[in-house]
C-alpha cells in the first residue's frame, strides 16, 4: 500500500524543488537552516519577533496561524479547533490544491500546492493546517508575515507504537507481526531509501523538515533545535493537552470556548497496550533525533508556561477548561460509535467516534457539530461531506448525528 499523494500535475516546473532536497542526497538539514550555523538563536526568538503579547497586557486575537499537523500526536483535534475558530470568523484557509486531505505530504511543502495560490497575486491565506512536510520559506509565500507559527510533539515511544499499529501497511512493518520483531533488527525491514519510512522512524523530525536518518551528533541536533525554535513561536504536548489549549489560548488571545474540544482520531484504548522497559530504550535509540526534540521543547513548554501563565493560573484555566468540555459533552453527545467506518486497512473501527443528541436546537447543533466534526473535511458550508474518499455519504443529516472522527 503506498501512503504518497502524488505530486499535482501543475503549471510550474517540479524542478523547482529540487533546490530544497534533504535527504540522503544532500544531507541532514534543508538548505534555508544553514544560516543558523552563523547566527545564535535563542528559544522563543521567533515568537518575540512577531509580537504575540504576555500576560498582563492587552492583546488582540491571532487570525493568522501555521500549524503544524504533526502525525499521529493529537493533530486532528488541534485542527479542528482552527477549523472552528476560522468558520466561525470568516477565514481563510490553505486548502491542498486538488481537494485532498494534505499538501502533497511527504513531499516538502511548496505554496503551489495550494488552491488559489498565484505567485502574481498578493493574495495570502489565513490559516494552513493540513499535513505538509514543514519549508519555511514556501509557507511564507501562502501565510502573512505576521502568522503565527506552532506545533504539537508527542512522546517517541507512544508515537511509534501509534504508528505500527496505524501504519502497518508501511514498507517497514508490513513484515513483522510486532514492534518489537521490527526493534530487535531494524535494519533487516528498514530501508532508508523507501518513499514511506519515515513512518517507521523519526516521524517529527521528518515532518519538520528534517532527515529521519540524519547525523546525531550533538552539533547537528543542537542546529536542528535552534533552526525549530527560529521558525516556531511555541510547541504544545500532546501528554499535556489541557494545558496545551490553556497555552495556545493565551498565546492566541483567545476566549476559553475556542479551545474546547472532543479527542478526535484517536484509538480506543482496548488497542492500546504497554510496552516493556528494554523495548522502550531501543525505541529512544531508534528514534534519538525525535528523542531529542521531544525532551527539549517538553522543557521549553514549561518554562513558556511559567513566562506567560504560571502554575497556579495554569490550574484554574485547566479545571474550568475541563468543566466546560463536561458541560459540552453533557449537551451535545449520545455516545461512542464506530458503526459508521466500514473495513479498511487505514479507517481502523478502533478509532474513536462520538454521536450527537437528535432534536438539538439549531444554535446547540451547530456549536456541537463544530466541535465533532472530521478533521478531514474542509468546513465549507452547505456541503455534503464525504470521509476518506471511500465512504459515500447520501444524508448529510444523518453524517453529522454519526459524527465520526477519522483525519489522516
Amino acid at each position: 500500500m503506498s501512503f504518497t499523494q502524488p505530486i499535482p500535475n501543475l503549471p510550474q516546473p517540479l524542478q523547482a524543488e529540487d533546490s530544497y532536497k534533504t535527504d540522503l542526497e544532500t544531507g541532514f538539514l534543508p538548505g534555508w537552516t544553514e544560516a543558523f550555523k552563523v547566527k545564535e538563536v535563542t528559544a522563543g526568538e521567533g515568537q518575540q519577533a512577531r509580537g504575540v503579547t504576555s500576560q498582563g497586557k492587552t492583546c488582540k486575537p491571532k487570525t493568522d496561524i501555521v500549524f503544524l499537523k504533526v502525525h499521529k500526536s493529537a493533530s486532528s483535534t488541534v485542527m479542528n479547533i482552527l477549523f472552528r475558530f476560522g468558520e466561525m470568523h470568516n477565514l481563510t484557509f490553505a486548502f491542498p490544491q486538488g481537494g485532498g486531505y494534505q499538501l502533497y505530504y511527504p513531499y516538502h511543502f511548496l505554496a503551489r500546492f495550494v488552491q488559489g495560490f498565484s505567485p502574481l497575486s498578493p493574495r495570502r491565506f489565513n490559516i494552513l493546517c493540513h499535513h505538509m512536510r514543514f519549508l519555511q520559506p514556501e509557507v511564507q509565500k501562502v501565510v502573512p508575515s505576521s502568522a503565527v507559527y506552532f506545533s504539537i510533539l508527542r512522546n517517541p515511544v507512544q508515537l511509534m507504537e501509534s504508528s505500527f499499529v496505524y501504519y502497518k501497511g508501511a514498507s517497514a512493518f508490513s513484515r513483522v507481526r510486532s514492534l518489537e520483531e521490527f526493534l530487535s533488527q531494524p535494519w533487516r525491514y528498514y530501508d532508508p531509501t523507501s518513499g514511506d519510512r519515515h513512518y517507521a522512524r523519526n516521524l517529527m523530525t521528518f515532518d519538520f523538515g528534517f532527515n529521519p536518518d540524519g547525523d546525531v551528533s550533538p552539533e547537528r541536533v543542537q542546529l536542528m533545535l535552534k533552526a525549530i525554535e527560529s521558525s516556531f513561536d511555541f510547541l504544545l504536548i500532546s501528554e499535556y493537552f489541557d494545558e496545551s489549549m490553556v497555552l495556545l489560548k493565551e498565546m492566541l488571545c483567545w476566549d476559553l470556548d475556542s479551545v474546547v474540544s472532543f479527542p478526535l482520531n484517536s484509538r480506543d484504548s482496548s488497542t492500546k497496550s504497554l510496552l516493556p522497559d528494554s523495548v522502550v530504550e531501543k525505541l529512544k535509540a531508534w528514534n534519538r533525533l525525535d528523542w531529542e526534540i521531544y525532551t527539549h521543547f517538553n522543557r521549553t513548554f514549561w518554562e513558556r508556561i511559567e513566562r506567560h501563565i504560571g502554575r497556579e493560573r495554569l490550574r484554574r484555566e485547566v479545571r474550568a477548561l475541563r468543566q466546560r468540555q463536561a458541560e459540552l459533552a453533557r449537551a451535545c453527545l449520545q455516545g461512542t460509535d464506530q458503526s459508521l467506518f466500514p473495513p479498511h486497512p487505514k479507517c481502523p473501527r478502533q478509532l474513536l467516534a462520538y454521536t450527537l443528541f437528535l432534536g438539538l436546537q439549531e444554535t446547540q447543533w451547530g456549536y456541537c457539530r463544530h466541535c465533532n466534526s472530521p478533521g478531514l473535511l474542509r468546513p465549507a458550508r452547505g456541503t455534503v461531506p464525504a470521509l476518506c474518499g471511500f465512504l459515500a455519504v447520501q444524508d448529510s443529516q444523518q453524517f453529522m448525528q454519526k459524527c465520526s472522527v477519522f483525519s489522516l
